[in-house]
């Protein structure tokens, strides 16, 4: 998944629902994230969607974004398109994987959507993933370039699922990719 994927916000939520709903009765849950970027190019500094989709898609698509009221609503997010700063999200992905190792994975990769998609703050920003990781229990470090750079390479290399982002692959090799409903995700966890 991305940080800067709209549909890995909208899945990784119904799938954490459905994981909260096993958890409530007992069952262990374990999610390892796999760290993709679609624009690994994208600027660190910023600039607001609306522009990129401009240079890069055209008016239309610009047009497109504006009129986008409401995408999640169902799923109780609040998604402002014309709010998200498009950037680069290397270090939203070494934080995910920072707070994985300490616990709060699931707690910070949500942070970090609603800080792209709602709050519309720059998640390259390092005083940014300082305040959110702190808003998530977080602590952060200095170090996991390497290891985060390697591991982009590899899933980049795997192709989870034929590309498809967002992926989640179980623990009996099933692969739920793209748009999925919370009951495939309640399946797919009870097995």
């Amino acid at each position: 998944m991305d940080v800067a994927c709209v549909l890995s916000y909208l899945v990784f939520t119904r799938f954490r629902r459905a994981a909260q709903r096993l958890r409530a009765d007992g069952t262990e849950v374990e999610l390892v994230f796999l760290p993709y970027r679609f624009r690994p190019d994208a600027d660190p500094r910023g600039e607001p969607l609306v522009e990129t989709h401009r240079r890069d898609r055209g008016e239309a698509a610009v047009r497109e974004i504006q009129a986008t009221t409401g995408f999640g609503a169902a799923d109780g997010l609040h998604v402002d398109f014309t709010r998200v700063v498009s950037t680069d999200t290397f270090h939203a992905h070494r934080l995910i994987a920072q707070a994985a190792a300490q616990g709060r994975g699931e707690a910070m990769a949500e942070r970090l959507f609603r800080a792209y998609f709602s709050d519309g703050v720059n998640v390259a920003e390092h005083p940014t993933l300082r305040r959110l990781a702190e808003e998530a229990g977080v602590g952060m470090h200095a170090g996991g370039a390497v290891g985060l750079r390697a591991e982009l390479e590899r899933v980049r290399a795997a192709a989870v699922a034929g590309g498809a982002v967002p992926a989640f692959r179980f623990a009996d090799g099933r692969v739920l990719a793209g748009e999925q409903p919370q009951e495939a995700f309640a399946a797919a966890l009870a097995q």
